[in-house]
């Protein structure tokens, strides 16, 4: 079973500090309309190629645009013995749709 999370959640843990590593799955294009604070982006498609830089120690929240494609994702990561990893229900639209910020790439991190 994929475990996921509501918008209004992981504010409230952001908020109060929660050690969680938020992950923009998205296409650079989508990207560059907005992050959620302290995402780090790893297109979904590098997933394969970059899991081993994900924490394991720690939650990792996936999120998408609508919450599909991270919760196959998550899937994907759980197969390959990921058991920390969560996804975050409605995507960025959601946490949009809550008021809740949402900053431009220019300070973007990225994965490596």
């Amino acid at each position: 079973m994929i475990s996921e999370i509501d918008s209004e959640t992981l504010h409230s843990r952001l908020s109060a500090d929660d050690d969680v590593q938020l992950v923009d799955i998205r296409t650079e294009a989508e990207v560059a309309q907005g992050v959620l604070p302290g995402a780090e982006h790893l297109p979904m498609h590098l997933i394969p190629l970059r899991m081993q830089d994900l924490p394991r120690d720690r939650p990792v929240v996936l999120y998408c645009r609508s919450g599909a494609r991270s919760y196959h994702a998550c899937a994907y990561l759980m197969q390959q013995g990921h058991t920390n990893v969560i996804n975050l229900r409605g995507g960025i639209i959601a946490w949009a749709r809550h008021g809740f910020e949402i900053v431009y790439p220019e300070g973007r991190r990225q994965f490596g």
